[in-house]
């Protein structure tokens, strides 16, 4: 496992980090139906395999997600060596998203997550999506986000999802310690503008599916897509539906003799991909039981050669780049 520094923070990270999405069970944005038991198995499984951090959130089952990560802390009794990095201003209620940045929620909602963490301080805290509903200036929510930093709550401020407008207008008030965005060889709009801005800053980027959602794993197919239960938000998402799912399906088909090639599995190979993108400190990838992750912990450390890159770069189909024009996934 290769281990890379966080920006300017000092924190070193393995290059993969666990993923805690889909552990949250079920909910508005959940993948169906979840055992805890192999949820923690699967946690466990990582980080004795190298990785060192978690990334989670307060939505992501309406804090199960964070409930779970505590647990595995507490069960391990070394949770000063696994970092965690959690957001703030996301909400779900079963029916709707709710956003709230404002900076009485976002304090409120940090001391929230410390409790069911079970830590007295977070080592990342991410604001989770651009508030566009409450009106809350960003300049505002980053003000709140360094206090926290300052009170000793939490020991670095990120954020995700966000575009360089946003990013420039919390630079201009303390720096941006890391930026999350999606990151995969299906979807590789962060190359144009997010990682070079965070490159030129000295922000760290961690990159949020880079298997797309499953697709990249080597395991999916379309007869799994159909099959997908009602409570996985991935059923209403266009990457699983047609005509994009087979053009995605074909991105897997030119990583299999790429992964045998090197003795790693596809899902391995689709995620050293995105740790190979200059500017990219780690890959975040999910898993719901133990195989999941084993999966894809080998690409810590795997290092693509520029044979391999050039071919992965154009492993999107002409078909797929024409859908959406831009090659965008």
């Amino acid at each position: 496992m290769r281990f890379r520094r966080l920006g300017t923070t000092g924190l070193e990270l393995s290059a993969v980090g666990f993923g805690a999405w889909a552990i949250g069970g079920s909910w508005a944005w959940g993948w169906g139906p979840q055992d805890d038991r192999e949820s923690l198995a699967a946690l466990h499984h990582a980080l004795d395999g190298g990785v060192n951090w978690v990334d989670t959130a307060p939505a992501y089952g309406l804090g199960h997600s964070e409930r779970i990560i505590g647990q595995a802390l507490r069960e391990r009794g070394d949770a000063t060596t696994v970092h965690v990095a959690t957001k703030c201003g996301l909400w779900a209620d079963g029916t709707r998203d709710l956003y709230d940045l404002r900076p009485a929620s976002i304090r409120r909602e940090v001391d929230a997550s410390r409790r069911r963490l079970g830590v007295e301080v977070i080592d990342l805290y991410q604001i989770h999506w651009p508030d566009e509903r409450t009106g809350t200036p960003v300049e505002r929510s980053w003000e709140t986000m360094a206090e926290l930093v300052e009170e000793g709550k939490v020991r670095h401020a990120g954020v995700s999802n966000f575009d360089v407008d946003l990013l420039e207008r919390c630079e201009r008030i303390r720096h941006v310690d890391s930026l999350q965005p999606p990151l995969s060889l299906i979807d590789r709009r962060a190359l144009t503008e997010l990682l070079p801005w965070c490159l030129a800053r000295s922000t760290g980027v961690l990159c949020y599916s880079p298997m797309q959602s499953g697709l990249l794993s080597g395991s999916f197919s379309t007869a799994r897509a159909r099959g997908l239960p009602s409570g996985d938000w991935r059923r209403r998402d266009r990457e699983f539906q047609e005509p994009r799912l087979e053009a995605n399906l074909a991105v897997t088909e030119v990583l299999r003799p790429l992964a045998a090639r090197h003795g790693a599995t596809v899902a391995a190979v689709a995620v050293a991909w995105v740790l190979a993108q200059p500017g990219v400190t780690a890959a975040i990838a999910g898993a719901r039981r133990p195989a999941q992750a084993e999966g894809w912990l080998a690409a810590g450390g795997l290092e693509l050669d520029r044979t391999d890159l050039d071919l992965l770069e154009r492993a999107l189909p002409v078909r797929l780049a024409s859908l959406d024009g831009d090659g965008a996934g």
